[in-house]
């Protein structure tokens, strides 16, 4: 054999080595949660990727103008909202929000932020030491996010979550599908991804 023939060889030879010694990559795969007991206890948890997407998903940066700023809409619900669904006073202008205002894209994610913050606070505070996983929590915070965290806490879904019926959780999310006493169809999508997430980390 030549040194040239050799070389290959051995150059070969080191290759399959290196394949056989590099670890195999798992696949992601759901935990399993039955039993209230599985789950891991809620102290100071926050929200995951998942749960934020689906919130801007649903939220939307609406009435996006040329030169990149936001300008406050009317909701379904007759609300001026501006951002990520910010409602109420106006932190950066003054004031409440209303029909002119105007907010950067870096205010509106500042806002979103500190809302979030309140939000998952509530939500930990509904669950009063009870179990949930990741993707419950995200659920029960996107909820909140849009009804608020004091109709959240006497909600039929809070309520059912603690005492362990994660199935009547899900099926209770739909209970919140209604502005002004009329069914919308965007409020459904939005409970029905809501219950979807919730029942994956169920």
């Amino acid at each position: 054999m030549t040194l040239s023939r050799l070389a290959a060889r051995l150059m070969e030879i080191a290759s399959v080595a290196d394949v056989r010694a590099r670890p195999k990559t798992e696949k992601a795969t759901a935990v399993p949660y039955s039993k209230p007991e599985d789950l891991p206890p809620v102290t100071h948890r926050k929200t995951s990727k998942a749960g934020i997407d689906l919130m801007h998903e649903f939220e939307g940066l609406h009435k996006v103008r040329p030169d990149g700023k936001v300008e406050a809409y009317l909701c379904p619900a007759n609300v001026w909202t501006i951002g990520w669904g910010s409602t109420g006073k106006d932190p950066f202008n003054g004031g409440n929000i209303k029909g002119g205002t105007v907010w950067t894209r870096e205010q509106c994610d500042m806002r979103f932020e500190q809302h979030l913050a309140q939000f998952e606070a509530g939500v930990r505070e509904g669950l009063n030491g009870k179990p949930a996983s990741q993707l419950q929590f995200d659920a029960m915070v996107c909820l909140a996010y849009n009804i608020g965290v004091a109709a959240f806490q006497r909600s039929t879904v809070l309520r059912k979550h603690n005492a362990g019926d994660f199935d009547g959780a899900a099926r209770a999310f739909l209970m919140w599908n209604k502005a002004g006493g009329r069914v919308l169809r965007g409020l459904t999508r939005r409970r029905e991804a809501e219950a979807a997430l919730y029942r994956k980390g169920s």
